[in-house]
């Protein structure tokens, strides 16, 4: 192996590859080009900040995968791939955000080299790292080739995770527990928003023992009162108030591996909606953890919290869970299942999920949430071990 040191095990890589080229077998495509970060990394260990330009991996059915990238950028690859030497390929920096040429145009030559300039080849097309421009380029460098959309074709490789990963990822979650329990114990009335969430940030950071913390794919959303009645919002510089929610939606990050968890905390004497609502929550998380199992579907767990809501008349729309894993920013999630009524996935052991059912109303916001794994039998494992409550600070 190249990297003296990579992330995985030979073995592991070599599953990986597997299931993609059975997958490409399956859908009848020669060789593909991936561009999302997470899937580099699931498949040659690759990890580095040089997404914000083109790059990507070449898995054709036969052969190792070849890293491509920018030039200045190979040298990460040698650092951090599996791959030997000549399986890292660069591009010059004069393709690097220019006007008169583009990136797509070496990795076409490359292509051709490879044998691949009349194959049928698969592209992310839905994915936030492949551009319309790059695609146009790429379709007019290589006329004879056949595009063939590839999105999510690694994705749903990924679902199922082996044991090594489930191990990096019980180090992420040990690390969000760390993390959840610094913004709910030092939240009081005063303290400005940013010197809370540098707290977070350094404890995220600083990670737990000897597991260190790697950056998250998605910035601490910690929004308070009538902002954290929108599930998106990061944090300014005002002071917590009395009377307030504030919720955490974290995740600790080992080697890319994520483990989001959420926590609300109110400071003052929460309404008596706002513990009603709490108390729902909690009741619903458990009966999806239940329903949560081999053999059941994504749509039962769904089913099985909304069942638990509405007993409290609380009407929720929104999807309540997606798989985790891998990743980069901008998001945790893997873009495959959803946890909805109209999935019909089979849940399999080895599945991980993010079981989030916030609830963002009129007037406040409340996120109570568990990383989960599904386990060979029984209901759903839940990685943390933090209280399932609205934590209140009086």
């Amino acid at each position: 192996m190249g990297n003296a040191n990579p992330a995985f095990s030979t073995a592991e890589y070599e599953r990986r590859l597997n299931k993609t080229r059975r997958e490409m077998e399956r859908r009848g495509v020669d060789v593909i080009f991936i561009t999302d970060p997470s899937n580099q990394a699931w498949l040659t260990g690759y990890d580095g900040w040089s997404f914000y330009v083109h790059q990507g991996v070449i898995v054709p059915g036969d052969a190792d995968p070849v890293w491509w990238g920018r030039m200045q950028d190979t040298n990460g690859a040698r650092r951090t791939v599996w791959m030997e030497s000549d399986r890292i390929a660069g591009y010059a920096d004069i393709f690097v955000q220019s006007t008169t040429c583009h990136p797509m145009e070496d990795l076409a030559a490359l292509l051709r080299a490879m044998g691949f300039g009349s194959a049928r080849i698969g592209v992310e097309m839905e994915n936030y790292y492949y551009s319309a421009r790059a695609h146009a380029v790429l379709e007019s460098e290589l006329p004879q080739a056949t595009f063939v959309d590839a999105t999510a074709l690694v994705n749903w490789q990924r679902l199922v995770k082996s044991g090594e990963e489930i191990a990096f990822m019980r180090k992420a979650a040990a690390i969000s527990e760390a993390i959840i329990r610094v913004g709910t114990e030092l939240a009081r009335p005063g303290l400005r928003k940013n010197e809370l969430v540098a707290e977070i940030s350094r404890a995220a950071i600083i990670g737990v023992g000897d597991d260190w913390g790697d950056y998250p794919a998605i910035v601490p959303l910690t929004p308070s009162g009538m902002d954290a009645t929108a599930p998106h919002l990061t944090w300014n510089g005002d002071v917590m108030r009395a009377g307030e929610a504030t919720f955490f939606e974290l995740s600790g990050c080992y080697r890319r591996y994520h483990a989001p968890l959420c926590r609300t905390v109110f400071l003052g004497t929460p309404p008596d909606d706002m513990l009603r609502a709490a108390a729902a929550l909690t009741e619903g998380l458990e009966a999806g953890l239940e329903a949560a199992r081999p053999g059941n579907r994504a749509c039962d767990v769904a089913n099985a919290l909304g069942t638990a809501l509405a007993r409290s008349g609380i009407e929720r729309a929104n999807r309540c869970g997606y798989p985790i894993g891998i990743s980069y920013p901008p998001d945790w999630g893997e873009r495959t299942v959803s946890l909805r009524p109209t999935d019909d996935t089979v849940l399999e052991a080895g599945m991980t999920f993010h079981f989030m059912p916030g609830l963002w109303l009129d007037q406040w916001g409340l996120e109570t949430t568990e990383p989960i794994l599904i386990r060979d039998d029984g209901p759903a494992e839940t990685f943390c071990g933090i209280e399932r409550k609205l934590f209140v600070k009086n």
